[in-house]
């Protein structure tokens, strides 16, 4: 009885363990992602975006670090002594009527202790006042740090999003191209059998399918590499399945180039601006502190103590002290240390107001720039989206003389050639268009 209970009971381990193991081989969901999803996602788990927040936490607590400098601060001490040997000390003999010789004597006694708090307040000190703003110029600076961060990851999960779908639209023609020149191949292979087409119009035709076929699989390298980028960027496992929702005809369709050309460009509203800007406030704090060093320094303490002294451990005599008192700092001399630190904080100061007058400019030639750049690649894309068109008719008419014995395979094969490259051109015009809309977008904080 009891080995039929063990071997039930062994059963049971084993269909639990094999249920475990099936549930841990399970693969994991889909994580399907529109275009905004995906920028969402990157902005709760790419690394570098959480390293930013880490950022701001430490910058917080650097600030209430500064501030609790000037609160009231209040300490406790103790002590217990234990005078295994008494100080000996030799007193004239004049003081017990033995003039001319000297008296050893012992001080104090065995036992000694100590209790008592003692309270301190800042009443004046510059530096500290600047430093608490300094503190907190700092958090916000890491504040927008974090900001910079969110909106560079939104680019690049952006401009990644693009290179999916583009490589995707890629293999899609590429692979349409294929299946289609697999079938004329069949037919030219056929037409030969029977003695009605060359053998170098089969070799010819072979010839483009594995070129197109190589392609095929080079593009189809070049896709996963892609997902894994935004795999990278999401903050995901490089073996996790995701899936794109959105399409490159949406995202054509809702791109409203015009309104966005006329869109007004403020560049004060631009982070690296608000950057730049904060980091002048910044040296100009540091000026101020500069300056806060020559003044003097004022704060108040209180003191209150118990000593205990005695023979006997349990026996000690308690004798209470207290005290209240002002402390002043006054700087007199540096030996001109203190008006060097100043002239170079002065030099920092115009060196960061410069370069927040660069930024400035920069912004405002990146804006022109990007305006240009926008229009060109529109006209671009429009351009080729057309040619596409012409490209398809003429080869279109070409197969069907091909097929008809009244054009060349070196006919067909340009014509080919010249629609694949058509359909290359359109695909390369409309990641420019995508990638220039992108740029302008993040430059007028739309993003």
């Amino acid at each position: 009885m009891d080995r039929i209970v063990k071997i039930t009971w062994f059963n049971v381990l084993l269909l639990l363990l094999s249920g475990g193991s099936l549930v841990a081989q399970e693969p994991d969901s889909v994580l399907t992602l529109s275009l905004q999803d995906a920028q969402e996602y990157a902005i709760q788990h790419n690394k570098m975006v959480k390293s930013s927040r880490y950022d701001v936490q430490a910058a917080e607590m650097s600030k209430w670090e500064i501030i609790s400098n000037g609160l009231p601060r209040v300490d406790g001490s103790g002590s217990l002594n234990d005078n295994l040997k008494l100080m000996t000390t030799l007193l004239p003999g004049e003081i017990i009527g033995q003039p001319g010789t000297k008296v050893p004597v012992q001080f104090g006694s065995k036992y000694n202790g100590s209790y008592g708090l003692q309270a301190t307040q800042m009443i004046f000190n510059a530096p500290y006042f600047v430093g608490v703003q300094t503190a907190k110029l700092a958090e916000k600076m890491s504040r927008q740090s974090l900001e910079k961060s969110e909106i560079d990851i939104r680019e690049q999960v952006i401009n990644t999003y693009f290179l999916i779908l583009i490589s995707r639209e890629s293999l899609d023609i590429l692979e349409e191209n294929t299946e289609n020149l697999r079938d004329i191949y069949r037919s030219t292979k056929s037409m030969a059998d029977v003695g009605m087409a060359e053998e170098t119009d089969v070799d010819q035709m072979l010839s483009n399918v594995r070129g197109l076929e190589t392609n095929v699989r080079s593009l189809e390298r070049n896709l996963e590499l892609n997902y894994n980028l935004l795999r990278f960027q999401l903050g995901l496992d490089m073996h996790k399945d995701i899936s794109l929702t959105t399409d490159l005809d949406n995202l054509l369709a809702e791109a409203n180039i015009e309104a966005l050309i006329d869109n007004d460009f403020n560049y004060r509203n631009h982070i690296d601006f608000k950057l730049v800007q904060s980091r002048e406030k910044m040296q100009e704090l540091t000026l101020k502190n500069e300056k806060a060093s020559i003044l003097p320094s004022l704060s108040a303490f209180y003191s209150w103590n118990k000593n205990g002294m005695g023979d006997e451990l349990n026996g000690l005599d308690w004798f209470p002290n207290s005290m209240l008192g002002f402390q002043v700092n006054v700087p007199i001399f540096a030996s001109g240390q203190r008006y060097s630190k100043i002239k170079k904080a002065q030099i920092n100061l115009e060196k960061a107001r410069t370069s927040k007058n660069l930024v400035s400019d920069q912004l405002l030639l990146q804006e022109k720039q990007l305006r240009f750049n926008l229009i060109n690649s529109r006209d671009q894309y429009e351009t080729q989206k057309e040619n596409v068109e012409v490209a398809r008719r003429v080869y279109e008419s070409i197969e069907n003389k091909y097929r008809q014995g009244m054009a060349s395979s070196l006919d067909l094969t340009q014509a080919h050639n010249n629609y694949l490259q058509a359909q290359n051109n359109y695909i390369s015009a409309v990641m420019d268009l995508l990638q220039t809309k992108l740029a302008l977008d993040k430059l007028l904080n739309n993003i």
